[in-house]
Formats: structure tokens, C-alpha cells, sequence
């Protein structure tokens, strides 16, 4: 035996006696031990991987013997790779559980720890910032309405689980009671008392933590009543979900298949064969002609697709608020656009942080709308206008480029040349700088190749290539912010309103129900409020405005916007003058009904140029925009650098 070894040994010598606290039993410590010190032959897992990380000897033990008359209690949870997911991704998350309406009484969320009710979610995001990887539970008790206190519940639980895998656990937790079914999600990371990475193993993951809190789901409430399990069973043979019903079926499949008299004495047995006609009914099972049931081979994934199809449905139904509307699932790729106001938002599943809009359409529908990973929930406020495009058009800037190509080789001195000639007033260089951003974008996806210093080898189907990047980078759909002011206070907005927009473009008739007969509505009091401004004169049933009415009530809202900063901040306005660059300290965004413009600050004065989501986290550092054509360019930090168009 070497060292190590003995170092183990020397640190673990059991001692019999009563446990002095609960959790710590004798056995208790020894399974903690031996899972720390790889007891392989305790654990008698042959699964690759399963051995691997705390807690696999516990999740082992916990698999055998294991009471339909325990509690039951749903564990989902997720490993986030930290690295990946990006640095603000646990803000992100932590900002979503603890939102408005999740608390038993319609309140926000409140996190709390395992020692206090009322957590700093930015010291413990700020903890955690290097970490490699984080978990993130979410803990649904069957009989969470009988438990009331989900808090002590869940504390007890992170104890036992601390106990399980032999370290201390730095998490957050938040209770959510907005479902049918009340939840805590728990935010753990991925760090143990040392500071190491915390592993635990899969099989612990997979079965140890759902057994921990079905134990004390049991201690709390007692067994479950053959009475509740028989009802329990009967409410699931006509749900269309991934059930236990389909789990004891999936145990029970021979290769051959399941015949009916297998079942014995079994206690579901009629349960089990109601459930099998269901599937059969759904397309998910059928008999052979020797009497065989069998379940097929996507059954599973089928049921648990359906299980979110009706939890969409119902998200969709309480964003509604009980009005009467059409459900529509968007899909990627959805053909045509759709235009709405922001009816909810927050993550599909809850689990798989996969950030979803209700849109309640002008077309009379309400829209389920799934975005991709990465997206910023904050940039959709709710009862914001958008519009979800399901098409992807190839970009003008793509086009331009590979008709600028020679011989599959795109020049920037080419192309610079090819502007003093055609467009001999333009801002080249940022131009240009706007195509190199584009063209690193692609080098990234492995579309095109840089050759050397703005000399890039480009497919001749580069436009196409481009359009395809585009629509996978957005999960298929974009959604386009066209106003963050609720339409009923662009009524008697001074600035230029979407509403205003549709007034000037003669856009197609909203719908009648719903939503669309709000904006009929709306507008209506617009056209009418312009003429009380004299920006619009009524004539029967036709209405005409004056010329340049969006630009007449920009600049009304801008003028009345600047005179209360200067009268705020003492300073003066500075009115940027196209094509001429604007350097300065980029302070704060003003959100207007015109739209949201950025203050910079230089020369003992300030200017507003439209914003854009790129200059966000570059607060208090020097930025150059440029405004030119109705178009803005920014470039991030005092060098030649990034060009956004």
C-alpha cells in the first residue's frame, strides 16, 4: 500500500454509534467515504463513466429497493459549461427565476441560500465567474401543495445532497408558484469547499438527488396511500406525456414484445393495458397478431415532444390571460412575418434555458416563438411591437462582396477603388471595415478564408452560404424590435410611433379579434391626434399628413428631450452633422418613442445618435459613430477598429 492509500485510511476510521445529527448515520458516512475513495465494488455500476465524481456509491444503494409508496418527486437538471454559455449567462438566469408573478402570491421570486432568506445574486454570480461549470435543478414535488413550506423543504434536501456527496455547497434557490405544479429551481456551482471542480457522477445525477428528495417528500408527508397511487395511475393512462405508466411498460418489453397475462398479479395491471390501447390510439404502440403489444421505437421521444407541446400550450394560455385566442407553435423557418406586441417571455421548459416570446399577432393569434440560446430576454420588453420573420433574404452586403470578387478572391483595395469611382462621397473606410467584420464572421463558421491582409478567398455561392449562417445563428426565426412603447401610449406620443409607420405605409388591415382590434383602434385616435397637431388633415374617410412626418416628429421629440438634459446637466447639446464622425464617452441609452439614441458625451457637451445593441457594454469608454443616409456606423475604441453599420 502506498502513501496515498494509507493517508485515506488514516482519515476515515469508522466509529459505531447513535448519528448525533440527521443525515450523518454511520452508513451514511461510510457510503460518503467510499464513493470520495472510488469503492468501485460497492457501487457495481457497469455503465462507462457512471464510477466517475461524487456520490456514484449513494445513487447505487438508492437504485435498489427503491417503494412505489415513496413520495414522488421530479429532479430535472442540467450541467451549463460556463465557458460556452457566455459570462453573464448566470445573470441571465438568475435575473429570469427571480421574476415578477412567480411567488405564491403573484410577487417576484426571492433567492435564497441554505442561511439566508434573501440572497446577493451578484456576489454569488460574482463567486462563480471563473468557474468551469455550474448545475441548475429544478425540484417539482408531486405533492408540493401538501409540503407549503418548498423553502425549509428545499434546504433539508441541499443538506442531505451536501451529506451525499461530502462537501459543502454553495447554491441559490428560488420557489415558483405560477404552474400547476409549484417548483424551486436551484442554481448550484460548480465548485466543492476547496475550490476544486465539483464532478458528480452521473448515476447521482441521473437517480441520487430524485431519491434524496423523494425520502424527504416521505419523511414530511408519510407513504403514499395505495389510494393515491391508484389515482395517480389513472390519471396518467390518457395523458399524452412520457409517463410512469410508459416506464414500467419499457421495463417489462421483452424482445418479443408484452403479452397481457406477463403481467400477473401485477397491481397496475389495468392501468398498464389502458395505457398500451392509448398508445395504440396515438400511433405509439400496436398488437401483433400473436397478441404481443409493443412499444415503438419513438415512442419515448414522441411523448416527451408532446409533454412540451402541452406545457407551450399552457404557457401560451396563461400569457393570454383566459381570452380566447388561436394557438400557433412558430417553427424555424416559418414562411412570411408576423407582427404583435410582447405578450410574456422566459425559457421553454424552464430547464433547458432555451428563451421563448408569446407574441399576440395582429392577425388575431397568439405566438409561440422559441429564439436561440444566446439571446438577451431584455432587449423584448413586454408589450413591446416586434415582428417574427421566418425567412431569411440573402444580405446585400454578401451579394456585394462575392460580385466583388475576381477568381473566388475578395480585395478591399479592389473594392476601394471600385467606391472613389461609383460613390465618390461615401465613407469608405468604414464601409469597408463593415464588409471585414462580415467576412471575420464567416472566416469563423468556415465559409470563407483569409489570404492576407484584406485579401479573402469567397465560394462563389457565398450569398447563399451566408443566408444559411444567418438563420441557424437565430434558431431559424428573427425578431425585429419596431417600438419598446406600448401602443396605447403611442397614441399621444410627440415622437414618430410605429403607429405611424402603418398610418404612412397603408399596411394591411389588422384582424378583428384580439390584439388587431386594438390597433385598429389605436389607429384611429393617432390620426386623430395628428390633426389636433396640425400634421394631418382629415377628408371623409381619408386622412393625408404633411410631408416628412416622421422626420418632423422625430426631431419635435428630440428638441424637447435635449432641453431637459441641458436644463438637467448644465450642458449643450451638440446636433451631429452627416458624414461627419462623433467621438465621445458613451454614458447612457435614452429610450424615446422615435426610438432608443445614445448619449455621448465629449467637448463639455453631449450628443444623441441612434443606439444599437453592440455599444452596450462598451459604458463609459470612448465610441465613433458616424451618421449618414439614415444609417449609423459605430466604431468601438480610439484605433481604427470594429465597424457596425
Amino acid at each position: 500500500m502506498d502513501d496515498r492509500d494509507s493517508t485515506h485510511d488514516d482519515r476515515f476510521r469508522p466509529r459505531t454509534g447513535p448519528p448525533k445529527q440527521r443525515g450523518q448515520a454511520f452508513v451514511g458516512q461510510v457510503l460518503r467515504q467510499a464513493s470520495k475513495t472510488g469503492a468501485h465494488a460497492l457501487a457495481g455500476s457497469t455503465r462507462p463513466g457512471a464510477r466517475l465524481g461524487r456520490g456514484h456509491v449513494e445513487a447505487q444503494f438508492g437504485r435498489t429497493g427503491r417503494s412505489v409508496h415513496l413520495r414522488r418527486v421530479a429532479v430535472k437538471t442540467r450541467l451549463v459549461n460556463l465557458q460556452r454559455a457566455g459570462r453573464r449567462s448566470t445573470s441571465t438566469h438568475l435575473r429570469y427565476i427571480e421574476r415578477e408573478g412567480v411567488g405564491r402570491d403573484g410577487e417576484p421570486g426571492k433567492a435564497y441560500g441554505a442561511l439566508t432568506d434573501e440572497v446577493d445574486i451578484q456576489a454569488f454570480d460574482a463567486r462563480g465567474r471563473d468557474d468551469r461549470h455550474q448545475f441548475r435543478l429544478i425540484v417539482s414535488p408531486e405533492d408540493a401543495g401538501s409540503l407549503d413550506d418548498l423553502r425549509t423543504f428545499t434546504r433539508h434536501l441541499m443538506e442531505r445532497v451536501s451529506s451525499d456527496l461530502g462537501t459543502r455547497l454553495d447554491w441559490v434557490a428560488v420557489d415558483h408558484w405560477n404552474t400547476d405544479n409549484p417548483h424551486t429551481h436551484i442554481v448550484l456551482r460548480g465548485k466543492d469547499e476547496s475550490g476544486r471542480d465539483l464532478v458528480i457522477a452521473r448515476d447521482y445525477i441521473a437517480h441520487g438527488m430524485r431519491q434524496r428528495a423523494s425520502e424527504l417528500a416521505t419523511d414530511w408527508l408519510g407513504m403514499r396511500t395505495e389510494r393515491e397511487i391508484e389515482l395517480s395511475a389513472k390519471r396518467e393512462v390518457m395523458q399524452d406525456r412520457w409517463t410512469g405508466l410508459d416506464q414500467m411498460l419499457a421495463r417489462q418489453m421483452s424482445p418479443e414484445g408484452l403479452q397481457p397475462h406477463a403481467l400477473g398479479r401485477h397491481p397496475r395491471r389495468q392501468q398498464l393495458i389502458g395505457r398500451l390501447q392509448h398508445l395504440e390510439r396515438l400511433g405509439l404502440a400496436g398488437q401483433a397478431p400473436g397478441g404481443h403489444w409493443r412499444m415503438f421505437d419513438h415512442t419515448e421521444r414522441t411523448l416527451r415532444e408532446l409533454g412540451e407541446r402541452g406545457d407551450i400550450l399552457r404557457t401560451m394560455q396563461r400569457a393570454m390571460a383566459g381570452t380566447q385566442r388561436d394557438l400557433h407553435i412558430v417553427q424555424p423557418g416559418h414562411d412570411g412575418s408576423i407582427i404583435g406586441r410582447v405578450a410574456a417571455k422566459g425559457l421553454t421548459g424552464e430547464s433547458h434555458d432555451l428563451p421563448y416570446l408569446v407574441v399576440d399577432g395582429t392577425d388575431g393569434r397568439a405566438h409561440h416563438v422559441t429564439l436561440a440560446r444566446d439571446t438577451q430576454l431584455s432587449s423584448y420588453p413586454v408589450d413591446a411591437i416586434v415582428e417574427v420573420r421566418g425567412t431569411f433574404p440573402p444580405r446585400a452586403m454578401d451579394n456585394r462582396i462575392a460580385g466583388m470578387a475576381v477568381d473566388g478572391l475578395y480585395a478591399r483595395d479592389t473594392h476601394r477603388n471600385m467606391l472613389g469611382m461609383r460613390e465618390p462621397n461615401v465613407d469608405r473606410e468604414s464601409l469597408l471595415d463593415a464588409h471585414e467584420r462580415r467576412l471575420e464572421a464567416l472566416r469563423r463558421a468556415g465559409i470563407v478564408e483569409r489570404i492576407g491582409n484584406g485579401l479573402w478567398r469567397v465560394p462563389q455561392d457565398l450569398a447563399e452560404q451566408g443566408r444559411r449562417y444567418d438563420a441557424q445563428r437565430s434558431s431559424g426565426l428573427a425578431v425585429v424590435v419596431h417600438s419598446r412603447l406600448p401602443i396605447d401610449r403611442q397614441v399621444r406620443a410627440m415622437g414618430a410611433t410605429w403607429l405611424d409607420a402603418q398610418l404612412l405605409g397603408r399596411a394591411a388591415e389588422p384582424a378583428t379579434p384580439g390584439f388587431g382590434a386594438e390597433v385598429r383602434t389605436c389607429l384611429r385616435e393617432r390620426a386623430d391626434f395628428l390633426a389636433e397637431l396640425g400634421l394631418a388633415q382629415r377628408r371623409g374617410e381619408r386622412t393625408s399628413f404633411i410631408p416628412n412626418l416622421l422626420g418632423a416628429l422625430r426631431q419635435r421629440e428630440l428638441a424637447v428631450t435635449v432641453k431637459g438634459i441641458e436644463e438637467r446637466t448644465g450642458m449643450r447639446h451638440h446636433a451631429p452633422v452627416e458624414g461627419v464622425p462623433v467621438t465621445g464617452i458613451y454614458r447612457r441609452y435614452v429610450d424615446l418613442a422615435s426610438g432608443r439614441y445614445a448619449q455621448l458625451e465629449h467637448d463639455g457637451g453631449f450628443s444623441l445618435v441612434p443606439w444599437k445593441p453592440v455599444i452596450e457594454p462598451r459604458r463609459g469608454q470612448s465610441v465613433t459613430t458616424r451618421v449618414q443616409r439614415d444609417q449609423v456606423s459605430w466604431n468601438i475604441g480610439r484605433s481604427r477598429g470594429r465597424v457596425i453599420e
